[in-house]
């Protein structure tokens, strides 16, 4: 093979690898394009007049900021973004102490029918969440029946049902198979237990998990309106979500100031994701979720 046919080869490996880069960057681009439209969309019509949201226009011909203070105050949004900072911390407290817990026993302990039960709770991720708001619905009737307080139309109803996130044990008990069994027996040379273990050694290592955690946790209570709307009948603790019904009525939709709550409503999302980003990506790493 003389030199003209090895530069030729050259050359045509460098433009295979030009294209599969160009590809790449543009199926990348185009996700990106396709992910980015409605949120842009949402911003730009919340700084419309309602004449302007209604009709087909992208950029609005002035901003209108004063309908962010409109949507706040049309919908009260002070007494739901409360109830939703409420809800999403009871949630998100007995999410994690559940799950930290659940996910240790069947990571680090062994016990009879351990992988069987783990393998039943993880089959119940295939059940679609609305065949179970019925069933779900009855038992907090019931059980605010016979408890010491009432669950419909309180916080037990809105949180206790989301304490036990068959997600979060699992990813958590994925992170902690993988703590070597070295470092417990270094801490039970010390004279540590399974709580003083799990507290000292394996929550300090588990920081990455446990943001993926708090993202999704909060995330799903932030944003819950079906299951909110079945267990309340005034509101007193519905969240944040519900708020935006207020610029539905018998005339149409109030597009410009349902967008402006929208975009309200997904600020505390926003922030938790900004700070908890890197730990988020990394746990998706360790955990064995990659694609």
């Amino acid at each position: 093979m003389d030199n003209v046919q090895i530069s030729q080869l050259a050359l045509w490996g460098r433009v295979q690898r030009w294209l599969q880069k160009g590809f790449t960057y543009f199926t990348l681009l185009f996700g990106l394009f396709i992910a980015i439209t409605p949120f842009i969309w949402m911003i730009l019509t919340s700084f419309m007049s309602l004449g302007e949201a209604q009709g087909i226009r992208w950029i609005p011909s002035s901003l209108h900021f004063e309908n962010y203070a409109i949507a706040w105050q049309r919908a009260e949004f002070s007494n739901f973004f409360l109830n939703s900072v409420k809800i999403a911390a009871i949630t998100l407290t007995g999410q994690l102490t559940v799950s930290v817990l659940a996910a240790y026993a069947f990571a680090r302990i062994k016990f009879p029918g351990r992988d069987l039960i783990f393998g039943i709770m993880l089959s119940t991720m295939m059940i679609p969440a609305m065949v179970l708001i019925i069933p779900n619905f009855l038992t907090v009737t019931w059980i605010g029946r016979i408890g010491p307080i009432p669950w419909i139309n309180n916080w037990p109803a809105l949180t206790i049902p989301f304490m036990g996130s068959v997600f979060s044990v699992f990813l958590l008990r994925q992170f902690f198979a993988q703590v070597p069994d070295e470092l417990f027996d270094a801490a039970r040379m010390d004279g540590a237990g399974h709580l003083r273990f799990l507290w000292k050694v394996v929550m300090p290592l588990a920081k990455a998990p446990l943001m993926v955690i708090v993202v999704f946790s909060f995330i799903g209570s932030w944003n819950a309106l079906a299951w909110p709307l079945l267990v309340t009948n005034n509101d007193d603790w519905r969240p944040i979500a519900v708020g935006l019904y207020t610029f539905i009525d018998e005339a149409g939709q109030e597009l410009n100031l349902m967008m402006a709550g929208a975009f309200i409503t997904i600020i505390p999302i926003l922030i938790i994701y900004f700070f908890t980003q890197k730990q988020f990506t990394e746990s998706i790493a360790r955990s064995g979720l990659k694609g």
